[in-house]
């Protein structure tokens, strides 16, 4: 079969769902790849085409080269022409722990140490010298770290308790242990003597005393001979001068409990050493730059450019390069970042934007750039700048892939590519390929719901009582209040980096405890994790199997008694070939269902684990109607929209919007009536969208008030109340806009004083969710009716 250069060609793609399907996909261009969760977007594009792209481009590399990265299995499909070197740019954590922050990963902070080396006055050295990351110019006392962990006596002892009543209160140094004996059994203190009671001498030495030695009696009558170290001394040198990742979970834990981080006093949370805080360009140090939003610190940079003193001009290359970087970082919506932000603290969509603006300044063409939902956590108003990034990506004669829902990126697409029908075994099949104005027409989920606008809630719940969250001044909120009502669904709106999961996910579960909060943090993925087990589900499969069979729960176990041993529970066999690419084989032994013979064997109710596992949630919700708590828990995965999925299903294998409602689903049986979701809406197809909402209002009517922090107009809608933050992000925002209802708030033009309800707080302009609530209203269309069954 002859194919053409300008096309991406694939031939009988069988990847998860994937219905050995044949796609033709037109090279640099804008291609958007639609379809509901579960459909098999991100099977066709990360885990054919994607890896498939870098397997074959890790094979130009010699077998030396090739062990040394990363090793991708060759998808199940037919054939694949035309690939060019794929850069998938997705959600995954940026991660790089504390060393790693917005300056380093955007290459702006190398500029600016370039910068301070050559124009500072007075000079520290070359550029290393002002890196945090390096011994030439980190700060001494903390390594660069910026905070320091000290010991938190008050915690660590009771001072009104001896040694051998336990004034020690930390577990690995309580009373009949080895670090307890060095001071309550080397006659050094009277361990019947209480810690209040001791001299100023005697409590300097039990905290920080040294250089003297000991005799410590054992426990089988042994004396061993010391050099003493004080409480204080030795508990830092054993927990805080070094790398704690290796202790026990239990252990860390309990360290935790007893120290507390603070700012580095030696540089006051800079990071850097004295001569390199001291150089100066004009009145700022490079730690002020750093400190500063990026908005804020451009503008200082282009005034070195007006300026021109000194070298300090346009055609600097140091000022040049960092002015053209941090306008990248301010046009896609990150001018309230600041660079010394900690990349483990951005979000999941601000991590995407950050790579994004890397690979925008590269000179690299003619690529495949992969992109996993990159409208995910924006405002409307922030999406239109992501679309003017992907644009540019694509005319600087690159093949730019897009999984996405939003309709306002699926408009600028050159071609779309949309999978279905349903999700899970319902999915996995082409039902549309062609341009956006024929999607639009077409009879497909996506073409039905894409042009459609739904008008908003006409009659609102009234409250039952009030919540309140009170002067929360944590990070950028301005001593925010706020009186959230209870018993309705409330939508907490506002552009990215305006407060919204402050306010919402941080102050008020600590404020209100009670409330059960479904946040954006990853749950258990690996590949023995599945449905069942995180509904908690599996635990009493087990238990029923192991009750009729007179057996242990632990043979019905694939990680216990259970497993395959060949494949150890894993259900697959990876074989390591060397120099050569790994090969993963079903395991023969189980044939993939990861249990041996013996725990097959036996039967609950007709099935074994292995064809009870294989159940759907929907018809292991009729199997298992006899058990109500058991039937209780798979119906939550049923309720969230996922009653495809098997419940043995490996969640490494889910979506990323299957994985947001089977988080949601794990917490819908918890004792509470308070629930705060950050962003449930993510990686959902608006079909979704609207089956969610509709599970969230049954769960207002039963009694529960729902909290969601969100940005589809969809679900402003329906809600009962908003509250808008703003009117920007960082320090521009941390300011309540507006609160009232969504009829309220699409009046809203910003020129209203006065009571809470409906009202602008001061003089400020008019909120920007209002705006664009406005723009959905007057976009009403009915959906296109769906095709008969006929």
């Amino acid at each position: 079969m002859a194919y053409g250069q300008g096309r991406i060609e694939i031939v009988g793609a069988r990847v998860n769902n994937l219905r050995d399907i044949s796609l033709s996909i037109p090279k640099n261009r804008l291609v958007v790849f639609t379809g509901v969760s579960g459909s098999g977007k991100s099977s066709i594009v990360f885990d054919t085409i994607a890896v498939e792209s870098q397997r074959q481009l890790n094979e130009t590399f010699t077998p030396f080269v090739r062990n040394r990265l990363p090793r991708y299995d060759k998808p199940d499909v037919t054939a694949i022409a035309n690939l060019s070197a794929a850069i998938v740019v997705d959600q995954k954590p940026v991660g790089g722990g504390s060393r790693s922050t917005v300056g380093t990963l955007t290459d702006i902070s190398p500029m600016l140490r370039v910068l301070f080396s050559r124009y500072g006055t007075p000079s520290a050295g070359y550029s290393h010298a002002y890196s945090f990351n390096d011994p030439a110019g980190m700060c001494p006392a903390c390594d660069g770290l910026g905070r320091s962990l000290r010991l938190d006596l008050d915690a660590f002892l009771d001072e009104e308790l001896s040694l051998q009543e336990g004034a020690i209160r930390f577990p690995p140094f309580g009373v009949g242990t080895w670090q307890w004996r060095i001071y309550a059994h080397s006659g050094t203190f009277d361990p019947a003597k209480p810690l209040r009671a001791y001299s100023p001498a005697e409590r300097d030495t039990l905290l920080h005393g040294e250089g003297f030695t000991v005799r410590v009696h054992g426990k089988n009558g042994s004396v061993n001979t010391m050099a003493f170290e004080g409480l204080v001394t030795r508990f830092t040198r054993l927990y805080l001068k070094r790398d704690t990742s290796g202790l026990a979970a239990r252990t860390r834990a309990q360290v935790e409990q007893v120290v507390r981080e603070g700012r580095c006093p030696g540089c006051d949370g800079r990071r850097l050493n004295a001569a390199a805080l001291a150089t100066r360009i004009g009145p700022h140090s490079i730690a002020d730059y750093g400190a500063m939003e990026v908005t804020d610190l451009l503008a200082v940079l282009r005034e070195l450019e007006h300026q021109g003193d000194g070298g300090l001009g346009p055609d600097n290359p140091a000022v040049g390069g960092a002015v053209r970087a941090l306008q990248r970082l301010e046009a896609i919506g990150l001018g309230y970042l600041s660079l010394e932000r900690e990349t483990s603290t951005v979000s999941g969509g601000e991590g995407q934007r950050l790579k994004m603006v890397r690979h925008l300044g590269s000179a690299l063409t003619g690529m495949t750039y992969i992109f996993d939902e990159p409208s995910s956590g924006l405002h409307p108003a922030d999406v239109g700048r992501v679309n003017q990034l992907l644009l540019a990506l694509r005319d600087k004669g690159n093949t730019v892939l897009v999984v996405e829902h939003d309709p306002d990126v699926i408009e600028i697409a050159d071609h779309v590519i949309d999978l279905g029908p349903g999700a899970g075994a319902h999915g996995g099949t082409l039902v549309y390929a062609g341009t956006v104005d024929g999607l639009r027409r077409s009879a497909t989920t996506t073409g039905r719901h894409l042009a459609a606008r739904r008008p908003l809630k006409t009659q609102v719940r009234e409250p039952a009582g009030h919540l309140e969250v009170t002067g929360a001044a944590l990070h950028n909120l301005r001593d925010v209040s706020v009186r959230l009502p209870l018993g309705v669904l409330t939508c907490v709106t506002g552009v990215a980096g305006s407060g919204k999961s402050t306010l919402i996910g941080q102050v008020l579960p600590a404020q209100h405890p009670h409330a059960v909060v479904v946040d954006q943090g990853a749950i258990g993925v690996s590949a023995r994790s599945s449905p069942a087990s995180h509904i908690g589900a599996l635990e009493p499969i087990r238990k029923l199997l192991a009750k009729s069979s007179g057996q242990p729960a632990g043979l019905f176990s694939s990680n216990a008694a259970g497993a395959c041993q060949t494949c150890e529970g894993r259900g697959l066999v990876h074989t390591d070939l060397a120099f050569m690419d790994p090969v993963t084989t079903v395991c023969e032994a189980c044939g993939g269902s990861r249990f041996n013979d013996e725990a097959r064997r036996h039967r609950w109710n007709g099935k074994d684990i292995v064809a009870i596992l294989a159940l759907d949630a929907e018809q292991a919700c009729a199997f298992f109607a006899g058990q109500p708590a058991l039937a209780a828990k798979l119906s939550t995965l049923v309720r969230v929209g996922l009653g495809y999925l098997a419940l043995g299903r490996p969640t490494s294998t889910l979506s990323g919007g299957e994985r947001q409602r089977l988080k949601l689903a794990g917490e819908l049986g918890a004792t509470t009536n308070l629930y705060v979701l950050d962003e449930p809406t993510t990686g959902l197809h608006p079909a979704d969208v609207h089956a969610l909402v509709d599970l969230l209002d049954r769960l207002v009517d039963q009694g529960n008030t729902v909290i969601v922090i969100e940005h589809d107009v969809e679900v402003i809608k329906r809600a009962d109340w908003v509250v808008d933050l703003g009117p920007g992000g960082g320090r521009h925002g941390g300011t309540v806009m507006f609160e009232g209802t969504p009829a309220q708030l699409l009046a809203d033009h910003g020129s209203v004083h006065g009571s809470v309800h409906g009202s602008v707080h001061g003089s400020v302009p008019g909120s920007l969710t209002a705006r664009h609530l406005r723009r959905s209203v007057a976009e009403l269309t009915p959906p296109p009716a769906a095709p008969s069954p006929g």
